[in-house]
């Protein structure tokens, strides 16, 4: 048999109270979060950007970017060009900056990292929506990310339209061109006139994607737009500005019509460096562009990849 402890006389619990925190306490904790508030993000290897610096945040409803959202995946082409991965980068920065809590990852198609299918591949049994960071419903668009989004048949996919064409896009331009030193007062002139350099494809859809975005721009400028491109397609940047010099428009600027800096967007600016706009980049409007697209594609049926005629119809909204 134990032997049962003596009864102990009943006391009143007494409340907790906190030690006081003295001075080096309140210092200590100050050093603390201004070292992990100094924390630079780092990129993962599935396409997020996680800053050290933040704290969780409360859940949020699924419109504001919260847990029951699908994941923004922005689809990026690659380029050996160290400032496009930056340009991306930063660009998706402003997405998360609109829609703070939205899951926003980053896949290239090729030539950097992360690839799709590693972005993907950190999304198994997750929703997402593949908005491509590209302008026209060329190879790319319609093959290229139906055949990812098939390779992985864990992740529930939708597929955006491509970025162009949109008032957004032409937004963007304009703000480059400015940048590059375009002048109110050239608007409607006689003298100016715009290239809009693309890189080409010989998808007609891609073209027709090209000549519509630079009606919607000559329409915002009053002068004419001419679409030329860097491969697969005619006229060249040079062969456009001969052809608008030769009709008097002796004062013209070239557009930049890529997300990114690149080989051909450098080949394109060589042939007018004075007046050649930068790519459309990490530009606000861009950013809202890629939201919009977020947002469209959500409303589409989950399941698999679209198809060409899917992708096709969300790029006329």
């Amino acid at each position: 048999m134990t032997e049962q402890a003596p009864e102990q006389p009943h006391r009143s619990p007494q409340p907790h109270r906190s030690p006081p925190m003295t001075d080096s306490t309140a210092q200590l904790l100050t050093r603390i979060t201004d070292r992990l508030g100094a924390q630079l993000s780092l990129v993962s290897r599935n396409g997020t950007r996680r800053p050290m610096h933040r704290t969780r945040q409360p859940d949020r409803p699924a419109e504001d970017g919260g847990p029951s959202a699908p994941s923004l995946v922005a689809v990026a082409h690659g380029s050996r060009d160290p400032e496009a991965l930056r340009t991306a980068l930063a660009l998706l920065d402003l997405v998360r900056d609109l829609r703070p809590g939205l899951d926003v990852r980053l896949g290239h198609i090729e030539l950097n990292r992360p690839l799709l299918p590693d972005t993907l591949d950190g999304l198994r049994g997750a929703d997402a929506v593949l908005v491509p960071l590209l302008l026209g419903r060329g190879h790319h668009v319609k093959r290229d990310l139906p055949a990812g989004a098939a390779a992985a048949p864990d992740v529930r996919t939708r597929i955006a339209a491509p970025l162009g064409p949109h008032p957004l896009l032409v937004e963007a331009l304009y703000g480059r061109l400015v940048e590059a030193g375009w002048d109110p007062a050239d608007e409607g002139g006689r003298r100016a006139a715009v290239v809009l350099a693309a890189a080409g494809s010989r998808d007609p859809e891609s073209a027709q994607d090209t000549l519509r975005t630079a009606g919607m721009l000559a329409t915002r400028l009053g002068v004419p737009v001419v679409p030329a491109y860097a491969s697969a397609a005619t006229p060249t940047v040079p062969a456009a500005l001969r052809a608008l010099a030769a009709r008097g428009r002796h004062r013209t600027f070239v557009a930049s019509y890529f997300t990114a800096p690149g080989r051909f967007a450098s080949a394109c600016a060589d042939a007018v460096p004075h007046r050649a706009a930068a790519p459309l980049g990490a530009h606000p409007a861009m950013a809202r562009l890629v939201l919009h697209r977020y947002d469209r594609a959500r409303s589409a049926p989950l399941g698999g990849p679209a198809s060409a005629d899917a992708v096709s119809l969300l790029a006329s909204a």
